[in-house]
């Protein structure tokens, strides 16, 4: 990822913090979710010269870029076993 992706990623993030703090996404309609992001990707269409589309596009390619990346880097730092083991040595 570029420094200007990941700068254009950071303010849509940004944004979707301010607008979607309180909306737990398990029970929010993607569309609803989007709607509120409207205003930060129509600002940055304008920005970049870019479609609304595209610009949801390239924040969505980003975003799975991103989570890619920390996921490596957790199984890296953690190694790759999905279970955690938390047995601190005291018998039960």
């Amino acid at each position: 990822m570029t420094n200007e992706d990941a700068i254009f990623l950071a303010k849509i993030n940004e944004y979707a913090e301010k607008v979607l703090g309180d909306i737990d996404p398990q029970k929010t309609h993607v569309s609803e979710q989007l709607e509120k992001l409207r205003p930060i990707m129509q600002n940055l269409a304008m920005e970049y010269k870019m479609d609304v589309a595209d610009v949801f596009i390239k924040y969505m390619d980003l975003a799975s870029e991103a989570n890619v990346t920390a996921e490596k880097e957790f199984k890296d730092k953690y190694g790759d076993d999905d279970v955690m083991d938390l047995d601190i040595g005291k018998p039960y």
